[in-house]
């Protein structure tokens, strides 16, 4: 029987297990948005294609299989960018479907035309282009395998708009292969022997591709072996910071008592992660090409291993697959290394604890102390980038696996569709998103989306009048010399009134309890703005502190 390749593209959709896509939709796709009226797959349509790109990321992130996004070319693609820079770099499968102009227009540079292949070659780990709807089956199987395999990543596939109304005839889409690679039993052993022979050995967990059997796998073994446990920037759901062998996170900001560990570590087990500039401390913690420490790389893909640290057992799996294979190593009755792992995360909890004091009526630090008083272990929380963000990464302890979606590439704008995505996916448990007033702006539109498919997600836009992070280096380098990091702001609460939703305004530490619980009653959507002190710039340094640096 004939179909569309519009009807082909779902068909292989469903195939491939999707039961949701996020979108702005174009004229450029009407054939697969007609198809998807008959399907089952849930459509949110979405304001800006560059939130809806962060929503199938947060998808993948939350989920492990590819999250789908649709937009149209030309500007709906390059707005999308953004999206697909994020998964790039922070290693989430995720397909981007592109309408595209009719084939025999191209190269005439015809209404919104891009080459895509040439423009998204560096945000991708492919782009392809679908000629002939025959192939459909062929190329989405494709893009769900290169997507997942090896180090994780977005996929881009155009469509031409005439190749979607092409009626063919084409083989049923079948399912994608999930393709995995399993640490040798020498492997294993020789850790094991390495392991043995240390002093100060450390775990620093990373990367994607885990699970909840992965990650209790892991605390297994670090309770058996009593090994100190960090979990690089922006991954830290993946050890319970409550644990006893959790030494915190590794990344800019860190504890410098865990940095200085990490230095003086005789055997560093980096299992996941690239270990790249932010979770590296800007490539401070370990040499670079040979580190000080012994290396053990383990990562899922072998052209990440070596590439910049040179390991000395390198370890081909995804962290799945090598969890697996260390719940039978033997244990030592008592480590040597015992008290160093209780001093460690002894270490962690001092630094975890808010400070006394604060600039200004708002106390960032007993707002956190409340929040961690009064949301559940499975909540999730989401946030894109700036100095706010410190409070949510230093300050919340989290407990459970797939309880955040953060960018570890650091771009702002994430923290909402995040939420967005995460509570259409979760809708049972809460969802709070972390945002400045600069990063909010960015993708603030999306709390539209949220109203119009009721998901009563809490948005913290914590306002300071300023892209804070840019103000802090600004001060540091220039100092009160300040240039385009001001903003004048709206009236956040009144906004969130605007779309529908619930706002509240909080100006003292006082009024935040009874403005979260109220929007938390609402059942809406809902926007808390805090108002924040300017010179709250850090939790240990005010802004005027930083400022004056330079000067002594």
């Amino acid at each position: 029987m004939k179909r569309t390749g519009g009807q082909l593209i779902v068909e292989a959709l469903k195939a491939n297990g999707v039961q949701r896509i996020s979108c702005v939709p174009g004229e450029s796709f009407l054939a697969v948005l007609d198809a998807l009226r008959d399907s089952d797959i849930e459509v949110l349509v979405c304001r800006q294609e560059g939130g809806a790109a962060m929503m199938a990321d947060a998808w993948g992130r939350l989920t492990g299989e590819p999250g789908i996004c649709m937009v149209t070319r030309g500007p709906g693609a390059t707005n999308a960018s953004a999206g697909l820079h994020i998964a790039r770099q922070d290693s989430i499968p995720m397909i981007l479907f592109i309408g595209q102009v009719q084939r025999d227009a191209r190269e005439r540079e015809a209404f919104q035309e891009v080459e895509f292949r040439r423009a998204f070659t560096e945000f991708a780990k492919w782009v392809g282009e679908i000629d002939d709807a025959a192939r459909i089956p062929e190329f989405v199987t494709r893009a769900f395998s290169v997507a997942t395999s090896g180090r994780p990543g977005p996929v881009v596939l155009t469509l031409p708009e005439d190749m979607l109304r092409d009626e063919v005839e084409a083989p049923p889409a079948k399912p994608y292969t999930p393709v995995s690679a399993h640490p040798g039993r020498a492997q294993i052993d020789d850790l094991h022997r390495r392991l043995s022979a240390a002093e100060r050995p450390m775990v620093i967990l990373g990367g994607t591709r885990w699970d909840e059997s992965a990650v209790a796998g892991i605390r297994s073994f670090a309770e058996r072996f009593k090994l100190p446990v960090g979990c690089s920037f922006r991954r830290q759901m993946l050890f319970d910071h409550l644990h006893p062998s959790y030494a915190g996170d590794v990344g800019i900001g860190i504890n410098p008592a865990l940095a200085k560990e990490i230095r003086q570590a005789d055997l560093l087990i980096l299992l996941g992660g690239r270990f790249s500039e932010m979770p590296s401390s800007g490539y401070t913690l370990m040499d670079i090409p040979y580190p000080q420490q012994q290396l053990i790389h383990i990562h899922p893909d072998p052209s990440e291993i070596g590439r910049v640290y040179r390991p000395d057992l390198a370890i081909c799996a995804s962290p799945a697959d090598f969890v697996t294979a260390l719940a039978d190593l033997p244990a030592p009755v008592e480590p040597r290394w015992a008290e160093r792992t209780e001093r460690m995360h002894s270490a962690y909890l001092a630094w975890s604890t808010t400070p006394e004091k604060s600039p200004g009526a708002v106390h960032m630090g007993r707002i956190m102390d409340w929040i961690e008083a009064n949301t559940a272990a499975d909540t999730i929380f989401t946030n894109g980038a700036g100095n706010y963000a410190t409070w949510l990464h230093r300050f919340h302890r989290f407990r459970r696996f797939n309880t955040q979606a953060a960018p570890a590439s650091g771009s702002m704008g994430y923290g909402l569709p995040a939420a967005v995505a995460a509570k259409q996916l979760f809708p049972e448990r809460e969802v709070i998103c972390f945002a400045g007033d600069g990063c909010f702006m960015m993708h603030g539109q999306e709390f539209a989306t949220a109203m119009q498919y009721r998901l009563p997600l809490i948005a913290l836009v914590i306002n300071n009048g300023m892209y804070g992070t840019i103000r802090m280096h600004q001060e540091r380098e220039y100092p009160g010399r300040v240039s385009a990091t001001a903003l004048e702001n709206p009236d956040f609460a009144a906004l969130a009134r605007a779309y529908g939703g619930h706002g509240e305004t909080v100006r003292t530490t006082e009024e935040f309890a009874p403005a979260f619980e109220r929007a938390r009653a609402s059942g809406k959507p809902a926007i808390i703005e805090i108002q924040l002190d300017p010179e709250a710039i850090t939790p240990s340094r005010t802004l005027t502190e930083i400022s004056q640096t330079k000067s002594r």
